[in-house]
């Protein structure tokens, strides 16, 4: 994981890139930044099935707390 600043700065030098681009490579490079997120998206999903299905087993979690916390980070995200 990258620290702010390299985050920061990696995101300067890219949209000095994307400035210098052709329409269509920025058309390309949008669509591929909407797949990206979608599989992540999926990932999370998986993810908190599996630990939703885990904590079915030893009833660590209740579901109605799993969603709230799901609904928040989903509206966070959005926001």
């Amino acid at each position: 994981m990258k620290t702010e600043n390299e985050r920061e700065q990696l995101i300067k030098e890219i949209n000095i890139l994307l400035n210098q681009t052709y329409d269509c490579t920025l058309d390309e490079i949008y669509a591929l930044l909407q797949t990206i997120e979608e599989q992540e998206e999926e990932e999370d999903l998986k993810v908190y099935e599996k630990a939703k299905k885990e904590a079915k087993f030893d009833n660590s979690v209740l579901w109605e707390e799993a969603k709230k916390e799901l609904e928040t980070g989903i509206n966070k995200e959005v926001a």
